[in-house]
C-alpha cells in the first residue's frame, strides 16, 4: 500500500473508502493530480492530501470531512466519519458556515463527469 495513504489514514485514525483508495493506487498513482475529463476538478494525489488540507485547515472547519480536490474555490470532499463513499463539494471560502452538499455516491460517479 501507498506510504501517503497509510500517513493519511494514522493521522486521521481511519480507514479510507474503498473506491477513493482504489483511485489513489490505480489511477492517480504517484501523481500529484489528476484532473477529471478536462472538467477543470482536480483531485489530489496521496503525496498532496494532507498538505492542501492543512493549507486550507480543513480540519478546523470541518473535522468531519478531507478534501480530496478542488476546482478553483470550490473543494471536493469525502466524509471521513463516515461509512459511504459519498463525495461533496463546498466554497472554500465559506467552510464551517454552510452545509457540504452531495453531488455523487462515489469516487467513481465523480470521475464520470464531462
Amino acid at each position: 500500500m501507498n506510504k501517503n495513504i497509510i500517513e493519511i489514514e494514522n493521522k486521521f485514525e481511519i480507514v479510507l473508502p474503498n473506491l477513493y483508495k482504489f483511485f489513489l493506487e490505480n489511477i492517480i498513482k504517484e501523481e500529484e493530480v489528476y484532473e477529471i475529463n478536462n472538467s477543470g476538478i482536480y483531485l489530489y494525489g496521496a503525496s498532496v492530501v494532507l498538505e492542501r488540507n492543512e493549507t486550507y485547515q480543513i480540519q478546523d472547519f470541518e473535522p468531519s470531512f478531507l478534501m480530496i480536490g478542488q476546482d478553483g474555490d470550490l473543494g471536493y470532499f469525502i466524509n471521513i466519519k463516515s461509512e459511504n463513499e459519498s463525495i461533496y463539494n463546498a466554497d472554500l471560502g465559506a467552510l464551517g458556515s454552510i452545509e457540504m452538499t452531495k453531488i455523487t455516491e462515489n469516487i467513481t460517479k465523480l470521475l464520470e463527469i464531462k
